[in-house]
């Protein structure tokens, strides 16, 4: 028969409605549309970066050098490519308030601007003013402050503090600061005020830790490209960074990118687990149709017609869940956007973007086809005479080779699709091996509990409730490896979220207040440094100071080739790098390989580099570094490797240079205080009043910081986690749904030998709770595997069980097969067992 004849029968079957199928158009639905949902709010977030790039950065590009001011060559060039030019400082230091004889201080990142600022944007303060009028200030130069600050420190407009040691007035808090995303992360709230007016507070001192940014308005028909070659050119080996409007927030942007794509591979789990749902649903309805198939055969249908009715049917019931799912994902971000706007720290521009929708079409296409496709392809081996007798279920395990074969080959395209989509390949392969594994997993728990509750049953004697669970979990008929695959997958991904956010925060909250100082100090002038380790030396709650010189570099070559060529995205050579120099290894310092040069060593420049950083680089011993530091192109070879370890939040530098590679450079000097906590408040204090140029950083406030982005992350996480839970309580809907004829023969059965129906009702609530903790159980060790598993080989931070999730998702697992369960029983308990009987003769 032909193919037109096949599509004939499938028509035909439609006509039948939904019936059956209402749960596979569900699971479909729900996890495309929780893939084109992440890619919509992905794509919208993307697109406002790019509209308001310009805005975001400041200008239509920027140029940012290190440690110093352009030199007067450099900022005739920029002049020279502008119609406007606005300079901007930006630094980290200390607002200090002083009131009633006690003095109050609150970290602050600061930001110098000057009279052109802002090109772009509007600077919106409370209470309403200009910002030249905010910054005029009065007795007092005028400054504003993020509300966050102010409120810290109890200022009111018209307040003064201090900033070093220059003296401000207030004006005004700030409400909306333009180019604040484009500024990227930092450990402070802000204050504002005029570079001018920093004249003499200490804080821009040769060797201070600062940056400063060129912000230019261009011409309408500036090549962007050929600026930032012109400009990279020119100013070559001198320190210059330059970005354009196109890339305005790009910390921003590549966090979005990666979140996003990370949460599109949580929502495949939801799919994997909604697959198990539409596989059930098929084999289900294709039981139900086992006269319809044999009518077929008995009247000359072969094998491949009756193949491609039910795949044709299946596949538009299919096209039908991922349109739904699609319309779900492209409409509710839409329909939320003032919300989801609200929420975030940066513009978002919500339309109808088709990549992400065409992203999660792919996703569900091969979803369905994945799962569908072994149900379908075990009718083949299926006679007319068997199928009378509704034997579907009574053949071989595996459908005929081909079918395998196709099965592996689409899992395999699967894989590939969601490495080409997200990015990065490694946590594709991560992800897809661990849906795969916690597959493999649950289905053999799955045939370990059916195998276990029969061997449970001579002992259950005298307990009849229990002993009818038992047979049922192990009988044929019963759902077992449905319920476990279903729900224990959703679980799986949620205990492995828990598992990993708990001890991500286990880390941080615990094990690195254990190790970490109480303060980090920077910007100490060299002429400080005497006196600040005298004041702590003489301290009895001191326990530990370490100091050392500090410069900021950018690693610009290696091996004289671009830095970025040889080690891409490398964190080592994004930006510029915290630099020291030594003319001796500390007693703490562990040498790994090569050399550390002689005390008195005064010849060529020579590094060493943090040994992981290296190998990940790909560096070895005798290689060339290129650092510009302050201007200058400094190349060192690399005569060692140590080992550096970032994680106790000590002093660590990746670079290590010789003195005299170094000497003459400004530079200041950081320090780390390890103190009781009961003298951190006066160690600050007296710091601070004798050094005011000093900026110190509370440990646990920035720990504190952290936090709070881990939370927004993690919370993300789990609301993926979420619909993919959802989605297997729909499969186990699903399951009880399908479930409810047997159930109803069962109960009528033992109604008939005088069981009464709380008794049977128990039996089923047994039923329910024994498979609920067995997919827990299970999922709570696959999730515990996964998080092993990340928390040692991505994130290197150790692992314990977190045992309150643990514990939750084990009860979880109860109370969410006792809801699906009790949900079916009713009908069940209510049916007549004459009627029942009868209708099975």
């Amino acid at each position: 028969m032909s193919l037109a004849t096949a599509a004939r029968f499938a028509g035909r079957e439609l006509r039948g409605g939904l019936r059956g199928f209402r749960i596979f158009i569900a699971c479909l639905a729900l996890g495309v549309a929780a893939i084109a949902g992440v890619g919509s709010v992905r794509s919208a977030i993307q697109e406002g970066l790019s509209e308001q790039g310009a805005v975001m950065l400041g200008g239509d590009a920027q140029a940012r050098f290190t440690y110093r001011f352009a030199s007067e060559d450099e900022r005739a060039f920029l002049d020279s490519l502008a119609t406007k030019v606005s300079e901007v400082t930006d630094f980290r230091s200390m607002a200090t308030v002083v009131r009633d004889g006690r003095t109050e201080r609150g970290l602050t990142q600061i930001k110098s601007v000057d009279d052109a600022y802002p090109l772009l944007g509007t600077m919106l303060l409370d209470p309403p003013m200009p910002l030249d009028e905010a910054l005029a200030g009065g007795a007092h130069p005028g400054a504003v402050m993020a509300k966050v600050l102010a409120d810290r420190l109890a200022l009111a407009p018209g307040d003064t503090f201090r900033l070093g040691s220059a003296t401000f007035t207030l004006s005004a808090t700030i409400v909306t600061e333009p180019d604040d995303a484009g500024d990227g992360f930092g450990l402070g709230p802000r204050t504002l005020v005029r570079t001018g007016d920093l004249a003499g507070s200490g804080l821009l001192e040769p060797g201070s830790l600062f940056e400063t940014e060129y912000r230019l308005l261009l011409p309408p028909d500036a090549d962007l490209d050929a600026l930032e070659t012109e400009a990279e050119a020119r100013f070559e080996g001198q320190g210059i960074r330059w970005r354009d409007a196109r890339n305005g927030a790009p910390g921003i942007a590549r966090f979005v990118e990666r979140l996003g794509n990370f949460l599109v591979l949580v929502g495949l789990s939801g799919l994997a687990v909604g697959g198990i749902g539409v596989s059930s649903a098929v084999r289900a309805y294709l039981a139900r149709k086992t006269p319809v198939i044999a009518t077929l055969k008995t009247l000359g249908a072969d094998r491949a017609t009756i193949f491609q009715t039910y795949f044709l049917q299946i596949g538009a019931l299919s096209l039908l869940g991922i349109a739904l799912g699609l319309i779900l994902g492209a409409a509710v971000p839409m329909a939320l956007s003032p919300v989801i706007s609200a929420a975030l720290p940066v513009p978002v521009v919500f339309s109808l973007y088709p990549l992400p929708l065409v992203e999660a079409a792919v996703y569900g296409l091969l979803t369905a086809l994945i799962f569908t496709l072994w149900p379908l392809a075990r009718t083949e081996d299926v006679r007319a005479a068997s199928l009378f007798r509704e034997a579907l279920d009574s053949g071989r395990a595996l459908p005929a080779t081909r079918f395998v074969v196709i099965t592996l080959g689409l899992l395999a395209l699967l894989v590939g699709v969601a490495a080409v989509f997200s990015g990065n390949a490694m946590i594709a392969l991560w992800m897809a091996g661990g849906i795969l594994g916690s597959l493999v997993i649950l289905a053999l728990a799955a045939i370990g509990v059916r195998a276990l509750a029969r061997r449970a049953m001579p002992a259950s004697r005298g307990r009849p409730a229990l002993r009818w669970a038992l047979g049922a979990i192990g009988g044929p008929r019963e759902t077992a490896v449905s319920v476990v695959l279903s729900l224990g997958l959703g679980l799986s991904v949620l205990s492995a979220i828990g598992q990993i956010d708990g001890n991500l925060r286990t880390a941080i909250s615990r094990d690195l207040p254990d190790v970490a100082p109480s303060y980090f100090f920077v910007d100490i002038q060299p002429d400080q440094i005497d006196g600040y380790l005298d004041r702590l030396a003489s301290d009895p709650a001191v326990s530990r100071v370490d100091t050392a010189p500090m410069l900021r570099g950018v690693v610009t070559r290696i091996n004289g080739q671009r830095a970025q060529d040889v080690a891409g995205d490398h964190w080592v050579v994004r930006g510029d790098r915290g630099i020291t120099y030594a003319a001796q290894p500390d007693s703490r310092t562990r040498v790994t390989a090569g050399r550390w040069w002689p005390r008195d060593y005064d010849g060529p420049p020579q590094v060493s580099f943090a040994a992981e950083e290296a190998e990940e680089i790909g560096l070895n011993l005798g290689d060339t570094i290129t650092v510009n530091i302050l201007g200058r192109d400094i190349t060192a070879t690399v005569t060692s490797f140590r080992e550096v370890d970032f994680s106790t939040a000590g002093i660590g530098f990746v670079m290590t240079l010789d003195p005299a590679a170094l000497q003459g450079a400004p530079h200041t000097f950081i320090s780390t205080v390890y103190a009781a906590p009961e003298a951190e408040a006066r160690i600050l204090r007296d710091l601070a009043d004798a050094y005011p140029n000093i900026t110190a950083i509370r440990v646990k406030d920035a720990i504190d910081r952290i936090s709070v982005l881990l939370e927004g992350i993690a919370g993300a996480i789990r609301w993926g986690a979420a619909a993919t839970l959802l989605t297997g309580f729909l499969v186990l809907i699903g399951a009880a749904a399908a479930g409810e004829g047997a159930r109803t023969y069962e109960a009528a059965v033992l109604k008939t030998l005088g069981a009464s129906r709380a008794r049977i009702l128990q039996s089923f609530a047994l039923r329910s709770a024994l498979l609920g903790a067995a997919a827990g159980g299970v999922a709570l060790v696959a999730g515990s595997l996964g998080g092993w598993a990340v928390c040692t080989f991505l994130m290197d931070t150790t692992y314990a069980p977190i045992w309150s999730s643990a514990l939750g998702i084990v009860a979880g697992g109860v109370v969410a097969t006792l809801l699906a369960g009790f949900a079916f029983a009713w009908r069940p308990l209510a049916a007549k067992p004459a009627r029942v009987l009868r209708a099975r003769e």
